[in-house]
């Protein structure tokens, strides 16, 4: 038996099964936990494929498999932390049926169009150097990010996160999951400036921003690095 061929699709493994920790730390009422493993299975999921080259084991089924993976933990477990912010966020209910509160409900279209944009992706060829639509990660990771500043800022559970807002924030993501904008990726080809200003510009400022700033820094880096990608993805191809 050849284990090395292995080892990408157990590290795959280990993204599903936090992905699934996510959502049952959430439904155990520990958000800033399920927040957590997302960042977890972001951190599994960089390393799947990183393996995968340097053992040279690529195949189709660890690249279906890594995508099955992505749409528990970069679909379902945001779309769940998303509904859990949108219904702190409401004063009294609006729309329930039974205990589920229908409206919060549009948090679940975060996983739908996560599902297409993966599936999009696996059928693009032109997708290796950048990304058409931002990544599901990237999405999942702002999300994350939400109750991860809300906790340390001291205002998880009081709806300072508004209703408004968290439904732009599903509609936005919804749309730029499966739009044409060009999204940069982080592989480099060498790790010298010239060719990757962009790439270091933004990890140089992230680092920095996170180091003042800890975790309130977080949805702020997202935004960065949208906003890299809006004005300068095209440059970086």
């Amino acid at each position: 038996m050849n284990i090395k061929r292995h080892i990408p699709n157990a590290i795959t493994c280990c993204n599903l099964l936090s992905g699934c920790l996510s959502i049952l730390f959430l439904c155990s009422g520990m958000p800033v936990k399920a927040a957590l493993m997302i960042v977890v299975a972001g951190i599994f999921d960089f390393f799947d494929g990183f393996a995968a080259r340097l053992l040279k084991v690529q195949s189709p089924i660890g690249a279906d498999l890594d995508s099955l993976s992505d749409v528990v933990s970069f679909g379902v477990a945001p779309g769940f932390i998303m509904y859990y912010l949108m219904v702190r966020a409401m004063d009294h209910p609006v729309l329930q049926l039974g205990n589920v509160e229908m409206l919060a409900c549009i948090a679940f279209l975060l996983p739908v169009f996560a599902a297409v944009r993966l599936a999009k992706f696996n059928n693009d060829e032109t997708q290796k150097t950048s990304f058409a639509g931002i990544p599901a990660p990237g999405m999942a990771l702002f999300v994350a990010s939400l109750p991860l500043a809300l906790c340390q800022a001291g205002h998880l559970t009081d709806g300072s996160l508004r209703l408004g807002y968290c439904i732009g924030i599903v509609l936005i993501f919804s749309f730029m999951m499966v739009c044409r904008l060009r999204f940069f990726s982080f592989k480099m080809k060498n790790i010298k400036w010239k060719g990757n200003e962009f790439r270091w510009i933004f990890l140089i400022v992230s680092i920095i921003a996170f180091a003042i700033f800890r975790l309130v820094a977080l949805p702020f880096i997202m935004m960065l690095y949208i906003l890299l990608s809006i004005f300068f993805g095209n440059k970086m191809e």
